[in-house]
């Protein structure tokens, strides 16, 4: 009896609350969907939504702690849960992402007539499992949390039925993720095999000291393998390949959400495993994610600037293609980790960097979202004049554009990217810091060029002449929140740019 008791382990609720609320409140909205008559359906939105921000909100009683469960029976540093700063800034931009998602899918959901409850069970499922994935201590949690994270989004991505681009787009999202997944596994099962133990703490710990060179082939082995899985997840170069025809096929609000939540979880993810797991193979990350980060900007923005304006979609692959860009840059400071002497520094960086990014992104995609309700092609020539139609939405998107590309008045942008910038060359990476600089004037380019494009003259047509611009259709209220929210942060954060970093080092691991 006394050795079942102490296997027995107590749970603290406070500290899981976040991920918690999240899952609780899928379920609810996967119930009441049963029962709610068809005229009803759209007030499970407005739960989701006030579930994910009663799930923001569980994070304000954590503040300031250290709280740690589900930890091993005699040893109390041991956990699998951690409800740390690092974590909590993470949950946060997971959540708040996921609620500015939530209220960008409030008008989608009607106007493309999609499942209105597997839609928000969905969509909170994956901000469970990405709220989950920051905390998480051993490899187990951390893939499980990955999976629960990436298997709706699979769903959410072809939920458009009968639609062949969103068909398509969740196939390979699919198919590549699984692989990433498999290959990820292979390396977590090395490591145990090498090490005996799943926990982060005390795989550091052997790993320092394997006394059998084989047990060190194999452990290598695996830091590899495991890197791969969330290099997939981050969509770093050569595993990007899936990111701009997923973001086209999917459903406007979700490629919003895969581009800042999706990255936040591989990206926190990857930072647990190589500074918390994988310390003394610093030598062997380190090297290959500078490689990657180099890669992964240079590709991403190169094909951002060869996008054609009068393409069909040519804005969703352009935010995509800006997207894989932006990993590059967010994969520099966890690069600079692995040869600085206080790594904890540099991922700072890299939250701060994501922070920014995430704000901006989602104001990017919401006014994408506008554009589209009146031009389903959503190209970029879709843009030309839209200060004259609509001008607090041009100058919203104009504020994100030049917040992503750097530059004033975006200050903010700025100085996520001096941040970044100073963490490479703080820790010797020269080389890397000059591509950096290449690719932030490739992206000033087509930055600059969209624009540009939202405050020349609309063009006339015989259905729209110049003289009499057609009337213009009311913004939804969730919409008109959604690019408000995301612009006001974006202009405090210019105002006092500090505040991130300030935040952001509450991170430090």
């Amino acid at each position: 009896m006394s050795s079942v008791t102490s296997l027995v382990q107590s749970v603290d609720w406070l500290a899981i609350a976040p991920p918690t609320i999240a899952a609780a409140v899928a379920l609810v909205v996967l119930v009441a969907d049963l029962f709610l008559p068809a005229t009803r359906k759209p007030l499970l939105g407005w739960v989701a939504t006030g579930g994910l921000a009663l799930a923001a909100l569980s994070l304000l009683p954590l503040l300031g702690g250290d709280r740690r469960t589900f930890c091993l029976t005699g040893h109390p540093d041991v956990c699998s849960y951690a409800a740390d700063p690092f974590a909590l800034v993470i949950q946060f931009l997971v959540l708040a992402g996921a609620l500015l998602t939530a209220l960008l899918s409030i008008d989608t959901i009607k106007d493309h007539d999609l499942p209105t409850g597997e839609y928000w069970f969905l969509l909170l499922s994956s901000a469970a499992g990405a709220a989950l994935l920051p905390a998480s201590r051993d490899l187990a949690t951390l893939v499980i949390a990955l999976e629960v994270a990436s298997l709706p989004a699979f769903a959410l991505v072809g939920l458009r039925r009968g639609d062949r681009l969103s068909s398509e787009a969740a196939l390979k999202f699919f198919l590549s993720s699984v692989a990433a997944t498999a290959v990820m596994l292979m390396g977590v099962s090395f490591l145990y095999a090498a090490t005996g133990s799943l926990h982060l703490s005390r795989v550091a710990h052997t790993l320092t000291d394997l006394p059998d060179p084989r047990l060190a082939t194999l452990a290598t082995a695996g830091v590899a393998l495991t890197l791969v899985g969330f290099a997939f997840k981050t969509a770093a170069v050569p595993f990007h390949f899936w990111v701009p025809d997923t973001y086209v096929g999917a459903p406007l609000p979700i490629a919003a959400y895969l581009s800042v939540i999706g990255k936040a979880v591989g990206f926190s993810g990857l930072i647990l495993v190589t500074v918390q797991g994988f310390p003394s193979y610093a030598n062997v990350w380190g090297p290959a994610l500078a490689v990657l980060a180099a890669l992964t900007m240079t590709v991403g923005n190169v094909a951002a600037l060869r996008q054609d304006p009068r393409r069909a979609h040519s804005a969703v692959r352009l935010l995509a293609w800006s997207s894989v860009g932006q990993a590059g840059y967010l994969l520099v400071p966890i690069a600079a980790a692995g040869y600085a002497d206080d790594p904890a520094r540099a991922i700072g960086s890299t939250v701060a960097y994501a922070l920014m990014y995430g704000a901006v992104n989602l104001g990017a995609f919401a006014v994408a979202a506008l554009v589209a309700r009146t031009s389903p092609a959503n190209r970029i020539s879709d843009y030309r004049g839209l200060y004259a139609r609509r001008p607090l939405a041009a100058l919203a998107l104009g504020f994100f554009l030049l917040c992503l590309a750097g530059l004033p008045p975006g200050i903010i942008g700025l100085f996520a990217k001096v941040t970044v910038f100073s963490a490479a060359v703080d820790a010797g990476l020269a080389w890397l810091a000059v591509v950096m600089a290449v690719n932030v004037v490739i992206a000033l380019y087509y930055y600059l060029q969209w624009t540009a494009v939202l405050f020349r003259g609309a063009e006339a047509t015989e259905a729209a002449p110049a003289d009499h611009p057609a009337p213009r259709a009311k913004i939804p209220a969730a919409l008109t929140t959604a690019i408000a929210l995301a612009s006001v942060l974006g202009i405090v954060l210019s105002g006092a740019p500090q505040l991130v970093l300030r935040f952001a080092s509450g991170a430090l691991l």
